[in-house]
C-alpha cells in the first residue's frame, strides 16, 4: 500500500498541480453530469408527453371514395359529361353505433362526436352582425340569382333539406363541450352556467357566446327559437354562456354564421334535428389515444369495424410529434455532450498527466531501480488522479444541477423556437376557414378534423434534478477517464528499463 501513501504525499507536496487537476476534472465532470441530467429530464418529459398528449384518429366520410363513386355514376349516365355535377355529391353521415364500437376499443383515452350545421334566427333572437351584413346579403342574393337554382357557392345556398339559406348561426353539436378544441385550448371559456355533457344528449340545451347573450338580454335558463332546415321552430334552452377570444377573419365577419359570436354549441342530437337529419348519425368522431405509439394497431383494429369504402380513419399525431421534436433534439444533444466531453476529458487529462510524468522521470527511475513494480508505479499515479476525481465529483454534484438547468432549458427554448418557426412555414390544413355549405358536415372533414384536435401547451422547461443513479454513473465515467488517461500517459515511460530512464 506504499504507492497510495506516496500518491497522497505527492498531491500534498504539489498543491498547485493538484488544484489544476481538480479544476480540470471538475469542469469535465460538471458538463458530463449536465449532459446526464438533461438527457434524463428530456427522456422523462418524453414519457410524460406520450401519456398526456396522445394522438387523434378521426372517423369521417371517405370523401375521395364517395366523390369517385358519384363521378363513375355520372359518367355512366352521361358519357359526354366532362366532370361530375357538384350538386349531386352526397355526404354519408357516420353511424353512431359504429363510432361507439370504436370508442370501446382499448387505448382510447377520450373521444368526441361532432355534428356541424347552421340555423336561421327565430323571432326572439338577433345574431351579431357586421355593418356590411346587409350589403353582403343583397350581393349574395343577386349573385345567387345569376347562378340559377343549383345552389352554387355564389348564391350562398346551403343545399340542405328544405333549401334554407346560409343561416344566421353556426350550430356545433358535441358530446361534451369541454372536450371541444375551443374550450380545451382556452379559446372559449365558460363564464356562467354549466358545460354540455353526455347527459345533454337528446335535450335542447345550448351554450351561447356572451356577446350574443348580452345583445339579446339573455341569461342562463332563458329560451329562444331557432329555425331548422325544414323551416320549423326549435325552442332551445340556455344551459351556459361562454366567452371566446376568437375574433374571426375579415371575410368571415361579413356573414353572420361565420362570426365567432354566433356559434352555438349543442348536443350532437340537437344539431342533427336542426339539420333535418333523422336517425343516430354524426359528421365525425375524434378519438384521442392514450399512447401514440399504438396508433397503427388501433387504426387497423378500428378499420375492421367500418366500411372503409364509405368511411375513413384519418390519423394526426402532429401535436405529439411537434411536442417531442424539441425534446428528442435536446436528448440527442445531451448524449453528444456526454460523449464529446468524456473524449475531450481523456485527451486533456492524458496531456496533463503526461507532462507531469515527464517531469517525474527521475522519481520513476529510482522507484523501478529499487525494485518497485511498474504496476504499482502506475497505481500511484492513478491514486493521485483518483483523489482529484473524488474532490471534483463533489464539486460537480453540487453545481451540476445548476449548470444542467441553465443549459437544458436554454437548449429546449432554442429547439422549441426552431420547431415553431418550421411549423409556421408549413402549409395549412384543408378546409381552414370554410363557411358552412350544407345541412351538415360543413367545410368537409378537413375543417372538422382541424377544429376538433385538442391543443396542448408546449413543454417550456425541463425538470432537471441530480439523482443518486446519475452520481454513480458520473463516478463510473470519471473512473474510466482517469484510468484511460493514466494508461495512455504512462505507456511510453513504463516500457523503458530503469537504467535508460535514469540515464536520459
Amino acid at each position: 500500500m506504499n504507492f497510495m501513501k506516496r500518491g497522497l504525499q505527492s498531491l500534498w507536496a504539489k498543491k498547485g498541480r493538484s488544484l489544476i487537476l481538480i479544476a480540470v476534472f471538475s469542469a469535465i465532470l460538471i458538463f458530463v453530469l449536465a449532459g446526464l441530467t438533461i438527457k434524463s429530464a428530456a427522456d422523462t418529459a418524453t414519457d410524460t408527453a406520450k401519456k398526456s398528449v396522445g394522438a387523434t384518429v378521426t372517423l369521417s366520410t371517405n370523401r375521395e371514395q364517395m366523390f369517385k363513386k358519384d363521378s363513375d355514376s355520372d359518367d355512366a349516365n352521361n358519357e359526354t359529361t366532362s366532370r361530375p355535377d357538384p350538386g349531386s355529391f352526397q355526404m354519408t353521415p357516420v353511424n353512431l353505433a359504429d363510432a361507439e364500437k370504436i370508442a370501446a376499443l382499448d387505448g382510447v383515452k377520450s373521444y368526441s362526436f361532432e355534428v356541424s350545421t347552421s340555423a336561421t334566427k327565430g323571432d326572439d333572437i338577433e345574431p351579431i352582425s357586421s355593418s356590411d351584413e346587409e350589403d353582403t346579403t343583397a350581393d349574395s342574393a343577386t349573385d345567387g340569382a345569376s347562378q340559377g337554382e343549383n345552389g352554387m357557392p355564389g348564391g350562398g345556398m346551403m343545399g340542405g333539406a328544405g333549401g334554407m339559406g346560409q343561416g344566421d348561426f353556426q350550430i356545433t353539436g358535441v358530446l361534451e363541450s369541454a372536450a371541444y378544441s375551443s374550450f380545451s385550448a382556452g379559446t372559449a371559456t365558460l363564464t356562467s352556467g354549466e358545460a354540455l355533457t353526455a347527459e345533454d344528449v337528446d335535450t335542447n340545451n345550448v351554450l351561447i357566446e356572451s356577446a350574443l347573450a348580452e345583445a339579446n338580454d339573455l341569461a342562463v335558463g332563458d329560451t329562444f327559437t331557432l329555425v331548422d332546415a325544414n323551416d320549423e321552430n326549435v325552442e332551445v334552452t340556455i344551459k351556459g354562456i361562454y366567452e371566446t377570444s376568437d375574433t374571426g377573419t375579415s371575410m368571415g365577419m361579413q356573414f353572420n354564421f361565420m362570426n365567432p359570436a354566433n356559434t352555438i354549441f349543442s348536443a350532437y342530437t340537437l344539431a342533427n334535428t336542426i339539420a333535418g337529419e333523422e336517425g343516430d348519425t354524426i359528421d365525425s368522431a375524434v378519438y384521442t389515444l392514450a399512447d401514440p405509439n399504438e396508433m397503427d394497431s388501433f387504426v387497423k383494429e378500428a378499420e375492421s369495424l367500418i366500411d372503409t369504402d364509405t368511411f375513413s380513419l384519418q390519423t394526426n399525431d402532429q401535436m405529439y410529434q411537434q411536442m417531442l421534436t424539441p425534446l428528442n433534439n435536446v436528448s440527442s444533444f445531451a448524449k453528444n455532450i456526454i460523449i464529446l466531453v468524456a473524449a475531450a476529458g481523456v485527451i486533456i487529462l492524458t496531456l496533463i498527466v503526461m507532462m507531469t510524468i515527464r517531469e517525474r522521470r527521475y522519481e520513476i527511475g529510482v522507484l523501478l531501480s529499487l525494485g518497485e513494480g511498474r504496476g504499482k508505479v502506475i497505481l500511484q499515479f492513478f491514486t493521485e488522479i483518483f483523489v482529484c476525481m473524488l474532490l471534483a465529483l463533489g464539486i460537480a454534484s453540487a453545481s451540476g444541477n445548476l449548470v444542467g438547468n441553465v443549459v437544458g432549458n436554454q437548449l429546449l427554448e432554442q429547439q422549441t423556437t426552431q420547431t415553431a418557426s418550421a411549423d409556421q412555414g408549413a402549409p395549412g390544413g384543408e378546409g381552414q376557414g370554410q363557411a358552412p355549405s350544407g345541412g351538415r358536415g360543413q367545410g368537409g372533414p378537413g375543417q372538422m378534423i382541424s377544429s376538433t384536435f385538442s391543443q396542448s401547451e408546449e413543454i417550456k422547461d425541463l425538470d432537471i434534478t441530480v439523482s443518486g443513479e446519475q452520481i454513480a454513473l458520473l463516478a463510473a465515467i470519471g473512473l474510466g477517464i482517469s484510468f484511460v488517461s493514466i494508461l495512455l500517459s504512462s505507456a511510453g515511460i513504463m516500457r523503458l528499463n530503469p537504467k535508460k530512464i535514469l540515464i536520459s
